[in-house]
């Protein structure tokens, strides 16, 4: 295995943690959110999501 300078191996660690979601997911659960709350966002990504996929005709 040859010796990979840091800033390629900050640049894979950054990439790994954006791929594994750790991230998102912290700043999502920053703060806590009501149930009602959390449900509206999954409808609202939910329309969004079905809207997205009409216009591009899925």
């Amino acid at each position: 295995m040859k010796s990979d300078s840091p800033e390629v191996m900050i640049r894979k660690f950054f990439r790994e943690v954006q791929l594994s979601g750790i991230l998102s997911e912290a700043k999502r659960r920053r703060y806590r959110e009501e149930e009602p709350t959390r449900r509206k966002k999954r409808e609202a990504a939910r329309r969004r999501s079905i809207k997205n996929a009409a216009r591009r005709g899925w």
